[in-house]
Order: structure tokens, then sequence, then C-alpha cells
């Protein structure tokens, strides 16, 4: 896309997310130079289960990834409910793309696989980000925190769901969606009684606890509750002082998390809110992963719709083809635009979430818990287990991916 034919085009990736890495790994194998800017100041390991599902998969493998990433899974076997005591209520059901996928792998690990796949090339700059942008004759010029001054023909902004480069270039366009969850992660001790499932347990209040195994020889852990109150908006120890109170009697597992918590190096807060936008676009500048369509947990499927992204965006980039109004890629914008028709089904039907799931998965009454037992038992009967398993595929398409040129 640069004018002059004799130089490669430069794309300037913000932010070394699995997002992020794929949008240079692709762009690096299609001919562009690729420098990407890292705020934290080295990479970042640990972090929570990601899965590899639908039309990501046949990007993982066109990476040559795929056999990596599945002898890296986090060992887990299956997902449970458990009660008070930990005796198990229901069982979901297994298989490729089930609640356990077949390529359940920890966010860090899986973002290594993928930085260690790096074409020869792409340059990353740890410790710094993004102040202020502008673009003029057909490139955009990037300033840093440290004092660079970067020239790109593209800026892709993988900055994740609070991208502060998001905010200032599209501004009235984010539009945020707060569900009203709180979730607090953390890497925990393991203990002779964690075994190779997915434990769930819920209790009065809404308040859930997850204990999930790992491939470290730890645990991975979750607390989680519908609370209006952003977390996420406060420091560690404040933030962990309002969970330690609102868990306070419930039971189960939850006092061991909290103490575990205390002393994990790894704890992330997040108050869940998806991120919906008309474009995802502007100029030289395009957004991928969570900094353009965040869909949550609640949704899945964020680390699928975001290895995918990279791959797509580099695709049309590369290409003559614009998608479904078939025609020539003249510019930067019209492949963009081609990038965005092509994401958008896949990224809307995850993130279209059924009317009242956020009540439904957290009961705050016994009568609720009570209620929900019935119906999870209901759903992951033999019966209905089949319905039960469609509800875990995301990221699926009949489209083929656009061809790499």
């Amino acid at each position: 896309m640069s004018d002059d034919v004799m130089t490669p085009p430069h794309a300037l990736v913000s932010g070394a997310s699995i997002a992020g890495l794929s949008a240079a790994y692709w762009l690096r194998r299609t001919g562009w130079e690729v420098t990407v800017i890292e705020r934290a100041p080295a990479f970042r390991d640990g972090g929570q289960n990601v899965d590899v599902r639908g039309v990501a998969r046949e990007v993982l493998k066109r990476m040559g990834l795929f056999d990596a990433v599945k002898a890296l899974n986090t060992t887990e076997t299956g997902a449970v409910f458990v009660d008070g005591r930990g005796r198990v209520t229901a069982e979901l059901p297994a298989g490729p793309e089930g609640a356990t996928a077949e390529l359940e792998i920890l966010r860090g690990d899986f973002a290594r696989a993928i930085l260690d796949r790096l074409p020869p090339g792409v340059e990353i700059v740890y410790g710094d980000t993004i102040t202020g942008t502008t673009e003029d004759d057909g490139s955009v010029t990037v300033t840093t925190a440290s004092g660079r001054v970067l020239r790109a023909d593209l800026l892709v902004v993988a900055e994740g769901v609070r991208s502060a480069t998001r905010d200032r270039i599209f501004g009235e366009l984010v539009d945020r969606r707060p569900l009203g969850v709180n979730m607090v992660f953390g890497t925990i001790p393991r203990t002779a009684g964690d075994d190779d499932r997915w434990r769930w347990y819920s209790t009065v209040g809404g308040r859930q606890v997850h204990l999930r195994p790992d491939n470290h020889g730890t645990t991975r852990a979750i607390l989680s509750y519908p609370r209006d109150e952003d977390l996420a908006s406060l420091d560690r120890d404040q933030a962990l002082a309002r969970v330690r109170a609102r868990y306070a009697g419930a039971g189960w597992e939850a006092a061991r998390v909290l103490d575990g918590f205390d002393a994990s190096e790894d704890v992330y807060v997040d108050h869940l809110t998806q991120i919906r936008m008309p474009t995802w676009h502007r100029g030289r500048v395009c957004l991928v992963g969570d900094a353009a369509w965040c869909v949550t947990p609640m949704g899945g499927g964020g680390a699928s719709l975001a290895l995918t992204s990279g791959y797509v965006l580099a695709a049309y980039l590369s290409s003559t083809d614009t998608g479904p109004e078939a025609g020539t890629c003249t510019d930067t914008e019209a492949a963009l635009a081609a990038y965005e028709r092509w994401m958008r089904p896949l990224v809307d039907s995850v993130q279209k979430l059924p009317p009242g799931v956020v009540r439904a998965a957290y009961p705050r009454t016994r009568i609720g818990l009570a209620v929900r037992t019935l119906v999870v038992k209901a759903l992951t009967s033999r019966l209905l287990a089949p319905l039960t398993e469609r509800f875990t595929h995301v990221a699926g398409t009949d489209r083929p991916l656009p061809p790499i040129a």
C-alpha cells in the first residue's frame, strides 16, 4: 500500500496481545515491515484459560501451530457444577467444542506460542505506549510516551477492551456496554483435592467460585458475581478487600481462593464490558480483537476471534479481492473495509447474548439456585446434551477464509 513499490509498507501494531501478535505474524508473512509496541516492560505470561474454536482452528493450522498449541493443553478434561461440599451436581458436555475445548490453553502460553513463531523482521518494543497520532499523505505518524516518533502506512490497535488509543481516535463511536458482572482471576497453589476438571460452584447473592487445572502445577481460580460497581477502577488491594467482604460465608473453596489471591502475582480484575462500534477502521487506523468488539467471557470465543482477525486483516491487505463486492482493492481503506465485512458477522453472532443471560447465570436466591440446578440437570441430560453442546460452538462460519496473496 506504499507508493514506493521498492519499499515494503510498514505496519505499527499497538499491543502484544493475541490479536496484535496474530496481526504482526500475518502482516510480516505478507511482506510488511512490522513494529509492535507493548506497554508492559516484558512479555506477559500468566492469565486464564482461553480456547481455539471454529474457524480459528484453521488459522492455527495455517500458522503451523496446531500441534504446538495442543501440546500446551491446560490438562483440563471436563467441566462440572458442584455444591457446597464439592459434590458434582451436573456435568457439561465434553468433546472438541464442549465447555472444555480440545484446544484449551492459558492465555500466556498461547501468546508465547505465537511470539516464538513470529517471522524474522518483526520488531517488538516493550515498555512504551502511544500518546498521539496524526495522519498525513497516506501515512500515520505516532508519538510515544518515551519520545519516539514513528511513521507507518498502517496503525493496528490491539490494546484490549480499555484501549486508550482507540478512545482518542474513535471517540464517540466507542459504545461501552457493561454487563454488570465483576470477575477476579488469579493463580493459586494446587492442593491434593484439585483434579483435572473445571469445577463451578454457585451460591446465594449470585456469587460464583471456579477452579480450573493448569499445566504448570498450579490452579487457576475465578471469583465472579453480578454487581454494578466497577472493581476494575480500583487498585488491587481495594478490589480484593471489596471481594473478600462480598464473599464472606460463601462456602466451598471461597476462603482458600481469597487467601490465594492475596499472595498471587497475577491477579486480574475485570468489570465485564462489551465494546460495540459502527466501524473498526478510520483512515490508516484499524482495530482488532477486544479493542474493536470485546465479547467478554459471557459470550466466549474472544481468543478465537482475536487470532482470526489478524489473519483476515493481512489477507485483504495482500489481496485484490475485496470480498462480497468483488473488485479491485486499490488502497488500504478498501482493504480495511473488506476485513470488516468478513469479520463482522462472526463477531455479531457471539456478541448477541440471550435476554436475561446474566440473571440466569447468577441466581441470587436459594430458590433461584434450586431452579437453575434443575435446569442445568435437564440441559445436560442424555436427551438434551447434544443441543446444549451447540451453545459452546462459537467463531464458526461456513464462509472460507480469504486467501493470502
